[in-house]
């Protein structure tokens, strides 16, 4: 059964990596924006100093920051355990970030606002318990039915509690749900165990192909590629 058949009435995204930049998450984003700022360390001890940073804003449930506030405390922490802190690298750091994150939001926004049109829309995030914060500051509330963070329900993609959580807020079948994500062993096989079917979005140039024990699903190369994947008719220029 194809998905035109299935009768999807709920889109589901992930926001890291699948809604601020084309299918590339914030761990990697952030290094080739570090190595670009003369932070030339390896891939191994950066994601050791990343992971150490997010763990302890996920720890410390920072409902009031926007995406602003997080990157730049997020970047901080990063520096700070490299041993390589500098307010003047950490403002240019985040400032790169922000402006790929915003610049590539902005052009989901109308996909997104095209697709909203047919159906109902909503993200589910591992998040630091700001997601709301985070949209508000980026215009995608506006356009969102529902936003699940994880910090909020306390569980993690791919469990299935997070992606029940959004169907139940919108009250739809999971079978007639799907979710759009960067990452295949979180948002693709935790999406396809609880029911819903699945897009996963890989940066062009990619194969995208599932490796063992990875279902087969769509694969798409940006967000506009959901139109024709819904057989949603788009009119010419827009």
């Amino acid at each position: 059964m194809n998905l035109q058949e299935r009768g999807i009435q709920a889109l589901f995204f992930d926001y890291g990596g699948t809604l601020d930049s084309p299918g590339i998450p914030w761990r990697e984003h952030f290094y080739s924006i570090y190595q670009r700022h003369g932070v030339k360390v390896p891939m191994d001890l950066f994601a050791r100093a990343f992971y150490a940073s997010d763990d302890s804003l996920v720890a410390e449930n920072p409902v009031h920051m926007n995406l602003t506030d997080i990157v730049m405390e997020q970047v901080k922490r990063v520096l700070k355990h490299l041993g390589l802190y500098d307010s003047s690298l950490q403002k240019i750091i985040a400032s790169s970030f922000l402006k790929d994150s915003f610049e590539h939001i902005d052009r989901a926004k109308g996909v997104l606002s095209r697709l909203g049109q047919n159906f109902r829309l909503g993200i589910i995030s591992n998040n630091y318990g700001n997601l709301e914060n985070i949209c508000r500051e980026t215009g995608l509330d506006s356009l969102m039915d529902v936003m699940v963070d994880s910090n909020a329900v306390g569980c993690i993609k791919p469990d299935p509690r997070i992606f029940e959580a959004g169907i139940k807020a919108l009250k739809v079948d999971a079978s007639s749900s799907m979710m759009v994500g960067d990452s295949h062993a979180r948002d693709i096989k935790g999406a396809l165990n609880c029911g819903m079917a699945a897009a996963w979005l890989v940066p062009a140039g990619r194969s995208g192909i599932a490796g063992p024990g990875q279902e087969e699903v769509p694969v798409i190369h940006g967000l506009q590629e959901l139109h024709a994947l819904l057989g949603i008719q788009v009119p010419a220029g827009s």
